[in-house]
């Protein structure tokens, strides 16, 4: 077993790794509850899947087979001073949706918000590939061309997590309580910093994280601190605003009022997570959870798990996806979709 953490986790730069206790093992799911977080002591590492939306909205969705909740405790932090990386080999093999079946769904969800169903709808796809060497290296690599600030490498020997992830999820110091998410993505910071689209977008994933964290806040206290702030990666350029409350909520009272991330879902949440099942034919497992440190219930940093690959043995699928609004249009919603891949895997131009 074995973690690999981005340093921005711990305040530095670079990578660090930890020896780890994996303690949830291969509980039955059926057992393992979101109330048992509040009795951690410790410092840990968490992953929780998309799948607890089906507990925490009330849903019955598809589902991965892994965990649901993956809790580790930390024994310290050691930099790694280098990277010497053997060279990896991935080959495309499939992707759950075709370019022309995505683009088809992204028209379906443009009919849904016309009829008012839904607002706004973050639509996703699975590539799928197969790794030529280890996947430790892959993420060295993935890393390597665009370093992130929630990136992490898990290895629970049955599978494996990479996380290209740039996204806050949820952050707690103390009574403290703030949200970052992303919504816009372009290859350019001026057509993003201009574009209406892709600020209604941000906007309304802004109003729904707002009333999530109404839920659990010190009335009055929630706020929304930033808007529309562009920042630049390797690849691309993202959008994300933040909101921020005071709580003395308990740590599961949190993530059953917020789980799963507004940005990955839609507007409105429940019924967004209803059309993506319907609509999308994988599960996304890990994909759009959470994971992150946890220092204790009034301290912790937790990701949304966007740029993600999750991988069995050679066998490797890593994920993607879109805000759909009502002035998306499917081909450049396709075109966005390929360009968070890129990182991970370049296609070329297409």
């Amino acid at each position: 077993m074995r973690l690999v953490l981005s340093g921005s986790w711990v305040g530095n730069k670079g990578l660090y790794k930890d020896n780890v206790l994996y303690e949830a093992k291969v509980k039955d799911v059926n057992y393992l509850r979101i109330e048992d977080l509040d009795d951690l002591k410790g410092i840990y590492f968490l992953v929780f899947s998309y799948d607890l939306a089906s507990r925490t909205l009330g849903l019955n969705i598809k589902k991965s087979d892994f965990p649901e909740l993956i809790a580790m405790k930390l024994c310290g932090f050691e930099e790694i001073k280098s990277l010497p990386y053997k060279d990896v080999n991935l080959t495309f093999t499939r992707t759950s949706l075709s370019p022309e079946d995505f683009m088809n769904r992204v028209q379906t969800i443009k009919e849904l918000i016309k009829d008012g169903t839904v607002y706004q709808i973050n639509f996703t796809n699975r590539f799928d590939f197969t790794l030529d060497g280890k996947p430790l290296d892959l993420f060295y690599r993935f890393f390597q061309r665009q370093p992130v600030p929630y990136g992490f490498f898990l290895d629970l020997d049955d599978f494996y997590i990479l996380s290209g992830s740039m996204e806050l999820f949820l952050e707690r110091k103390g009574e403290r309580l703030w949200s970052k998410p992303i919504k816009g993505t372009s290859g350019s910071e001026k057509l993003l910093g201009e574009s209406q689209k892709d600020k209604a977008e941000n906007l309304m994933i802004v109003d729904v994280m707002r009333n999530d964290l109404g839920r659990v806040a010190r009335v009055g206290s929630v706020r929304v601190s930033e808007i529309f702030k562009v920042t630049q990666y390797s690849t691309l350029f993202q959008m994300h605003s933040t909101i921020e409350c005071e709580t003395s909520s308990d740590f599961s009272d949190i993530i059953k009022a917020t789980f799963p991330p507004a940005s990955v879902t839609g507007a409105p949440k429940r019924k967004a997570v209803e059309i993506i099942d319907m609509l999308e034919p994988h599960s996304r497992g890990y994909y759009c959870g959470s994971a992150g440190l946890f220092f204790g219930p009034s301290d912790f940093t937790l990701s949304v798990l966007i740029r993600v690959a999750i991988g069995k043995r050679e066998e490797i699928s890593y994920y993607a996806g879109c805000g759909i609004v009502w002035d998306s249009e499917p081909r450049n919603e396709l075109e966005e979709l390929y360009l968070k891949v890129k990182a991970f895997y370049d296609f070329g131009k297409r």
